[in-house]
């Protein structure tokens, strides 16, 4: 099943007079953190509202600083459960924005279409992982030379997945 999730970031913007740019800095902001590693991420204005209902700007501004809410969407394919990729989304966009609280705000189940274009990357990361571990962890000194060929295959892969 492929799930649409919803995450709420509280991005902290410094040095702001107005909401509206408090809003432009913030998305911006998050957008370099995310490209071009997660350039699928949509990236839209939180909504807030006050306890009696009312609603507030996204930005939240107190001595030049702000503290505005985005509301980041990605699609989660091949997953198991809901819950499978809330945990998947979180772990994708934690991971570039660094110090960035981050809330699941809700899920929603597509229909399959039969696509599997992320689960494969996935995939082929795993067994690059598994493959390079086997690589590093069967080292002898028979045919040393074939192994730095094959390590030179593997480095580029490996440096470009850390990247």
């Amino acid at each position: 099943m492929d799930c649409r999730v919803v995450v709420e970031a509280a991005v902290p913007v410094f040095d702001v007079e107005t909401a509206d740019e408090a809003i432009r800095i913030a998305i911006s902001k998050t957008g370099e953190m995310l490209n071009p590693d997660l350039n699928y991420v949509e990236i839209n204005m939180g909504e807030r509202t006050s306890p009696s209902g009312e609603e507030l700007p996204p930005a939240f501004i107190a001595a030049d600083e702000a503290l505005v809410a985005l509301e980041l969407e990605m699609t989660v394919f091949n997953v198991e459960r809901e819950e499978h990729a809330s945990r998947i989304a979180r772990k994708e966009i934690g991971q570039l924005l660094e110090n960035i609280p981050l809330e699941v705000l809700h899920i929603e189940v597509l229909e399959d279409d039969g696509d599997g274009d992320e689960p494969a990357d996935e995939e082929s990361t795993a067994s690059a992982d598994e493959s390079t571990a086997t690589d590093s962890a069967g080292d002898t000194d028979e045919d040393d030379t074939t192994k730095d060929d094959a390590d030179d295959e593997i480095l580029p892969e490996f440096e470009d997945l850390v990247e």
